[in-house]
Protein backbone atom coordinates (compact mmCIF):
# COMPACT_ATOMS: atom_id res chain seq x y z
CA UNK A 1 0.00 0.00 0.00
CA UNK A 2 1.45 3.73 -1.08
CA UNK A 3 -0.42 5.97 1.61
CA UNK A 4 -0.69 8.45 -1.48
CA UNK A 5 -2.06 6.63 -3.85
CA UNK A 6 -5.47 5.53 -4.39
CA UNK A 7 -7.10 8.22 -3.01
CA UNK A 8 -10.48 7.93 -1.87
CA UNK A 9 -12.62 10.62 -2.94
CA UNK A 10 -13.27 12.70 0.20
CA UNK A 11 -15.89 15.74 -0.89
CA UNK A 12 -18.62 14.66 0.62
CA UNK A 13 -17.24 13.87 3.62
CA UNK A 14 -14.04 12.76 5.71
CA UNK A 15 -12.93 9.01 5.06
CA UNK A 16 -11.04 7.26 7.46
CA UNK A 17 -9.19 4.20 6.67
CA UNK A 18 -8.06 1.76 9.70
CA UNK A 19 -4.31 0.54 8.56
CA UNK A 20 -3.43 -1.34 11.22
CA UNK A 21 -4.53 -1.74 15.36
CA UNK A 22 -3.58 -3.54 18.24
CA UNK A 23 -4.30 -3.73 21.87
CA UNK A 24 -2.91 -0.44 22.90
CA UNK A 25 -2.87 1.25 18.93
CA UNK A 26 -4.56 1.98 16.17
CA UNK A 27 -2.99 3.57 12.99
CA UNK A 28 -5.25 5.36 10.38
CA UNK A 29 -5.11 6.95 6.72
CA UNK A 30 -7.95 9.86 7.33
CA UNK A 31 -8.91 12.01 3.68
CA UNK A 32 -10.11 15.22 4.26
CA UNK A 33 -10.92 17.31 1.39
CA UNK A 34 -12.37 21.03 2.89
CA UNK A 35 -13.87 19.11 6.02
CA UNK A 36 -13.93 21.01 9.36
CA UNK A 37 -14.77 20.33 12.50
CA UNK A 38 -18.92 21.61 13.70
CA UNK A 39 -18.19 25.30 15.34
CA UNK A 40 -19.25 23.39 18.54
CA UNK A 41 -17.78 20.41 18.44
CA UNK A 42 -14.37 19.45 20.79
CA UNK A 43 -12.73 15.87 20.11
CA UNK A 44 -12.36 14.40 23.74
CA UNK A 45 -10.21 11.51 23.16
CA UNK A 46 -9.42 8.76 25.38
CA UNK A 47 -6.37 8.11 23.78
CA UNK A 48 -3.14 9.80 22.80
CA UNK A 49 -3.01 10.28 19.06
CA UNK A 50 0.28 11.36 17.08
CA UNK A 51 -0.61 13.04 13.64
CA UNK A 52 0.86 13.98 10.31
CA UNK A 53 0.11 15.36 7.03
CA UNK A 54 1.51 14.07 4.14
CA UNK A 55 -0.17 16.42 1.75
CA UNK A 56 -2.63 19.19 1.30
CA UNK A 57 -3.07 21.58 4.64
CA UNK A 58 -4.83 21.64 8.01
CA UNK A 59 -5.56 24.25 11.05
CA UNK A 60 -6.25 22.50 14.27
CA UNK A 61 -7.83 24.35 17.44
CA UNK A 62 -7.47 23.04 20.69
CA UNK A 63 -9.84 24.30 23.70
CA UNK A 64 -6.84 26.41 25.60
CA UNK A 65 -6.58 28.76 22.77
CA UNK A 66 -3.88 27.28 20.89
CA UNK A 67 -4.11 27.12 16.83
CA UNK A 68 -1.72 24.68 15.23
CA UNK A 69 -0.98 24.98 11.02
CA UNK A 70 -0.09 21.70 8.99
CA UNK A 71 1.33 21.15 5.98
CA UNK A 72 3.20 18.35 4.59
CA UNK A 73 5.68 16.57 6.73
CA UNK A 74 4.10 18.88 9.66
CA UNK A 75 3.33 16.71 12.84
CA UNK A 76 1.71 17.01 16.15
CA UNK A 77 1.18 14.82 19.11
CA UNK A 78 -1.88 15.28 20.98
CA UNK A 79 -2.13 14.29 24.73
CA UNK A 80 -5.38 11.96 26.26
CA UNK A 81 -8.38 14.30 26.86
CA UNK A 82 -6.72 17.71 24.98
CA UNK A 83 -9.63 18.92 23.53
CA UNK A 84 -9.07 19.96 20.09
CA UNK A 85 -11.42 20.38 16.67
CA UNK A 86 -10.29 20.80 12.68
CA UNK A 87 -11.03 23.98 12.35
CA UNK A 88 -9.99 23.88 8.54
CA UNK A 89 -8.51 21.45 5.47
CA UNK A 90 -7.58 22.49 2.23
CA UNK A 91 -10.72 22.48 0.04
CA UNK A 92 -8.50 22.52 -2.91
CA UNK A 93 -6.64 19.20 -2.91
CA UNK A 94 -7.10 16.16 -0.44
CA UNK A 95 -5.41 16.70 3.10
CA UNK A 96 -3.73 13.26 3.82
CA UNK A 97 -3.37 12.51 7.41
CA UNK A 98 -1.26 9.65 8.87
CA UNK A 99 -2.76 9.07 12.36
CA UNK A 100 -1.48 7.27 15.31
CA UNK A 101 -3.40 6.66 18.20
CA UNK A 102 -2.46 5.02 21.23
CA UNK A 103 -2.51 4.53 25.25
Amino acid sequence: MNLLRDLPVATAGEIVQLLASGEAVRIERIVSHGQASPADFWYDQAEAEFVVVMTGAARLRFADGESVSLGPGDCVDIAAHRRHRVEWTDPQIPTVWFAVFYR
